[in-house]
């Protein structure tokens, strides 16, 4: 019997739907985790998912991208590149593995969900090939850093830090909890599947990549890229869905769902990316700015999708464009003085040309940051070190779990503790947008404790900072320095001077 082509059987054999005989159809496919909608099941037969593949071809695509993987990493083993590498890029890949690598395989739980609960038998299709995607993705995620772990402690904690009580980790499961594992299946799809897989990752990896790539760490730089390839697959589980949820008049739900997911990516991405791409990386290896490559993968893709699918802008697009030009900025500068509670070094990346190359792409920056710099130059420049380390700890929101954060010296007032009262307990957030998805689903965030709501109720003892730093279960030899190098391009300006 002659073959048929794929696309002969493709659709039967994907198209997994049947009337259950045995079991109610509510219990085959719980409301509450399958369809809180009520959609009918023809309405469901409808989704379409644009990548469409095989087991047999997924299988084969998959081996190679893993024999180029590993035949790149075992060219590159013996360049010894991690050690001549320098302290800013070492740290880019100590944050990206610590940060990325268990979500990797968090996300292998969301996929489950849309295989096992999708109405869909095309989305519960796409969503096994996801498992085996994400499950490929946090080994690769975690091997890398593995062989370093010998060299440099800080490199465990690629497998160690959702297992701690870091702020970064308690920050991390927060955001992964809420959009990946504890939503039902229709809106997990549209904050994973959607929202970040198709935008905020692409940030992360195709960024770090460029500028891998430019670095010469074609280690990494193929890491990412082979995990991103199959982003692009599994991250299409949304946009069928989405489309639809909105033409069976659930688009406000949709449109809820997605505001909440976006800004939460955002706050996430701001920290994790922002820092790495405009301070960790060498200059003259930066292919762009933290802004240029959200304007490029964010504001042009994601406003071009959601227009494609009748979706509106959030609310608060606004206030995102304005938290574009200097949140990251705040945050790189208390990731650097908060630097003993992290798992890698944050250089800090204001020598004089890297503030000119600041200052070109964020105008005013000198003005706003770089004065507080400047009180971190003159400390280190007069042996003040000291000064520039924590005595205290910085305010968190009650929501993303992060540090709040504005631009120093600005005649507009930005730094703002917005609160709310909840059940008799006064909850803090860093945004307008944090405040308004607390307010829309109190039952699903209330109690939780932050870092500091945990060290004024007394569980972190002693209420010291050295006392939090044991609480989150980095030690010396683990918690991060800067060894201020970048100084001496002062103190040589100084000296010429005089």
């Amino acid at each position: 019997m002659a073959e048929l082509d794929r696309m002969e059987w493709y659709d039967l054999a994907r198209t997994t739907s049947w009337t259950p005989k045995y079991v109610e159809q509510d219990e085959l496919f719980p409301p509450e985790m399958s369809d809180p909608h009520n959609l009918p099941q023809d309405v469901w037969d409808t989704y379409d998912e644009p990548y469409k593949t095989t087991y047999r071809d997924y299988v084969r695509v998959q081996r190679d991208k893993d024999v180029g993987v590993y035949s790149v990493r075992a060219a590159l083993g013996r360049s010894n590149f991690i050690e001549k590498a320098p302290e800013g890029w070492r740290s880019i890949l100590k944050s990206h593995y610590g940060i990325i690598g268990a979500v990797e395989f968090t996300a292998a739980i969301y996929c489950s969900r849309a295989a096992r609960f999708g109405r869909a038998g095309g989305m519960r299709n796409t969503g096994m090939f996801g498992i085996l995607d994400e499950i490929r993705h946090g080994q690769l995620e975690f091997i890398f850093p593995h062989e370093y772990a010998k060299k440099d402690r800080q490199w465990d904690w690629a497998v160690k830090t959702y297992h701690t009580n870091n702020w970064t980790a308690i920050a991390g499961r927060h955001f992964i909890e809420d959009v990946m594992v504890t939503r039902d299946v229709p809106s997990s799809t549209l904050t994973n599947g959607f929202c970040l897989e198709t935008g905020f990752t692409n940030v992360q990896f195709i960024s770090l990549s460029a500028d891998a790539a430019r670095m010469g760490d074609y280690t990494f730089s193929n890491v990412v890229n082979s995990i991103q390839t199959d982003e692009s697959r599994h991250a299409q589980i949304g946009a069928p869905n989405l489309e639809i949820l909105v033409k069976n008049g659930k688009k406000d739900a949709a449109q809820h769902v997605l505001d909440l997911s976006f800004w939460r990516s955002w706050k996430l991405f701001l920290t994790l990316t922002g820092p790495a791409v405009d301070y960790y990386s060498p200059l003259d290896r930066r292919e762009k700015s933290f802004k240029e490559f959200m304007e490029e993968w964010i504001i042009a893709q994601y406003e071009r999708q959601i227009a494609d699918m009748g979706i509106d802008h959030p609310w608060y697009w606004d206030i995102f464009l304005d938290e574009l030009n200097y949140a990251h900025h705040g945050m790189h500068m208390g990731l650097w003085y908060w630097r003993p509670t992290l798992f890698w070094n944050p250089v800090a990346g204001v020598t004089p040309k890297e503030r000119d190359w600041l200052e070109g792409k964020y105008p005013g920056w000198n003005d706003t940051f770089g004065k507080a710099w400047d009180v971190v130059i003159d400390n280190l420049l007069n042996g003040r070190k000291e000064k520039t380390l924590p005595e205290t700890l910085p305010m968190l929101c009650n929501l993303c779990q992060l540090p709040i954060v504005a631009p120093p010296g600005t005649k507009t007032f930005k730094l703002h503790d917005h609160t709310h009262e909840h059940k008799g307990r006064l909850y803090h957030f860093c945004s307008e947008p944090c405040k308004w998805i607390f307010e829309t689903e109190p039952d699903r965030y209330e109690g939780h404790l932050s870092l500091i709501d945990r060290f004024l109720a007394g569980e972190i003892q002693p209420m010291t900072v050295p006392g939090v730093l044991n609480f989150m279960g980095i030690a010396p030899g683990e918690m991060g320095d800067d060894p201020c190098d970048w100084i001496e391009a002062y103190r040589a300006s100084v000296k010429a001077a005089s």
